[in-house]
């Protein structure tokens, strides 16, 4: 039995069945170390050397927890809930309902969508704004399901195609690794080759709308907008401003979240618009808000180092290659499958390229793949899976900002929406790309 097959089922079982993710993915390196033939000693020591490299992300996710929790206090969600709160006022009006509903869609996908390119901030941007319009969505029945489906699609497709902020970084990775491994494409050729592929993910957004589109009832926090008692000063209102802006620009110049959160922290410290008695306490929370999801990204390292200490990723692919020879169109959608096996463990698609480019290419020259396919192949084999992984940050961002108020389950709630409605139409139209049109 394959270790990678095994480790990747004990995980996802497990995580299905409600079972911490973090003690899920514990679990799951423990056996496929096992079926490998890696003694527990052996495996443990490749599980701990891994963990380091989820620790300046956790530190990073807990930093931005804290000032987000501090951002909501300045009263600037609070203007903005107010904003939509006075569309749906009246109870009965469905035009305003369904203008509101519009508005919340577009400004969540907007902001998914930019935070990868356009003001690459990635999933920091949800705990500052999603908590605050819990108590929209709750008035509007809308089904958080299908706001973790829109969030995973603007995290998750704008890298794919657009060549920009992470997507950037993603479409190098890509082009370096397969000249790395025998084949050398130009930079330019990748948005063109994935663009069926994300062509994929619209298709699956669609699917969302049409799956999770009836009213889901949650319990409802009284919200009344003449109620509703905005002391918000304007200086304060001000200072924030000045923080996120700091905070993005040091995040941009450094390429450290780290140092973009502790820029904007420090503002709203020192500008008095983070009150000083507070402050200790509402970091606090925040940095716990996000503590989940920081966590889960170190141990799903630690899982990815025995993974690959295996060496069954590999032996898994000439294995595939070996039963399918001859048969390019099976052994195109095997190895699509095994990407998205790979990614659902590890849970970075950016982790994951290096793992299947030194394999995939040469099988795809030895199919007679062109550059362009195999483009495709490698890059919607990397990508698939980020979305439908317990253990992937296009998975715990949402969950983070959608579970504040206890009514919403990493598992059931992301993980299982998100893999239907992307993972399904990716590889379907990842393969139609590689074997019929590129």
């Amino acid at each position: 039995m394959n270790a990678v097959l095994i480790a990747v089922a004990v995980m996802l079982i497990l995580s299905l069945l409600r079972i911490n993710v973090v003690f899920s993915l514990i679990i799951g390196a423990l056996v496929g170390g096992l079926t490998a033939g890696l003694s527990v000693t052996e495996t443990i020591e490749a599980f701990t050397g891994g963990l380091g490299a989820g620790a300046t992300i956790a530190l990073s996710y807990g930093l931005l927890g804290g000032f987000a929790v501090a951002i909501s206090k300045t009263g600037i969600p609070e203007l903005l809930v107010a904003a939509i709160l006075k569309v749906v006022r009246r109870e009965g009006d469905s035009q305003k309902t369904g203008l509101a509903k519009v508005l919340v869609f577009l400004l969540l996908l907007m902001m998914a969508i930019f935070s990868q390119n356009l003001i690459p901030i990635h999933i920091a941007f949800i705990p500052l704004l999603v908590p605050p319009i819990l108590k929209v969505l709750n008035m509007l029945q809308i089904d958080r399901r299908l706001i973790a489906c829109i969030l995973a699609f603007g995290l998750i497709t704008p890298y794919m195609f657009l060549p920009y902020g992470f997507g950037a970084i993603y479409q190098q990775i890509v082009a370096t690794q397969m000249e790395l491994s025998g084949l050398t494409v130009a930079l330019e050729d990748i948005p063109r080759a994935m663009a069926i592929p994300a062509l994929g993910m619209i298709v699956g957004l669609v699917m969302a709308f049409v799956l999770y589109r009836k009213p889901r009832q949650y319990r409802l926090e009284e919200v009344k907008v003449e109620g509703l008692q905005l002391n918000v000063k304007k200086s304060s209102v001000f200072f924030t401003i000045i923080s996120l802006i700091a905070a993005l620009y040091a995040q941009i110049a450094t390429d450290s979240m780290i140092a973009g959160a502790l820029a904007g922290i420090t503002i709203l410290y020192v500008t008095g618009a983070l009150k000083w008695k507070e402050a200790d306490q509402l970091l606090t929370e925040g940095m716990r808000m996000m503590a989940f999801v920081g966590f889960v990204m170190i141990t799903a390292n630690g899982f990815a180092a025995v993974i690959s200490s295996t060496g069954h990723v590999e032996s898994l692919v000439e294995a595939s290659a070996e039963l399918l020879k001859g048969n390019v169109s099976l052994a195109v959608l095997i190895m699509l499958v095994i990407g998205l096996i790979v990614t659902l463990g590890i849970g970075s698609s950016f982790a994951t390229i290096p793992i299947i480019a030194a394999i995939f290419v040469p099988l795809a020259l030895e199919l007679g793949l062109s550059p362009l396919a195999t483009i495709a192949l490698i890059g919607t084999a990397g990508a698939l899976g980020d979305a439908g992984s317990p253990a992937s940050d296009s998975t715990l961002g949402p969950t983070a900002g959608l579970s504040v108020d206890g009514q919403h389950n990493h598992i059931w709630d992301t993980v299982v929406p998100t893999f239907i409605c992307y993972n399904i139409p990716l590889i379907i139209f990842g393969w139609l790309a590689v074997v019929y049109v590129l």
